[in-house]
């Protein structure tokens, strides 16, 4: 499985980017897709995530530092996942991985994700 995760780059504060994040090696329709964040000089922390709810409804989950601001999408016919981002603010600035998880757990963990994409720098100046 690999990911490849894009569109980051640099942003004014209150600007909007969108990530994307595609996936190759696996359908992704049955899975769970998040997108976690590591700022400079920080650990990895979680940003928002889709689950599959075995049937036709996706849920999204989001980090209160972005909810209201981000969105997440999918597009499983062409193994896609986008994150949003509008109102970015400084804070928001880090390197932006997408993630599959190949079982049910708790989305905000990044150690119940298998594979990772490569990381998309994205830098909000102020």
């Amino acid at each position: 499985v690999q990911l490849q995760a894009s569109g980051g780059g640099l942003v004014q504060a209150g600007g909007s980017l969108r990530l994307s994040c595609a996936a190759s090696g696996r359908t992704i329709s049955n899975y769970t897709m998040g997108w976690f964040r590591q700022p400079p000089g920080k650990e990895r922390e979680f940003v928002s995530a889709t689950r599959w709810s075995g049937g036709i409804i996706y849920y999204a989950s989001y980090a209160d530092s972005v909810k209201g601001r981000f969105t997440i999408s999918r597009d499983n016919a062409n193994n896609l996942v986008f994150l949003l981002m509008n109102s970015l603010k400084p804070e928001d600035t880090a390197v932006y991985y997408c993630a599959i998880a190949g079982a049910p757990g708790n989305v905000r963990v990044g150690n119940n994700y298998d594979y990772w994409g490569q990381g998309t720098l994205v830098t909000v100046s102020s």
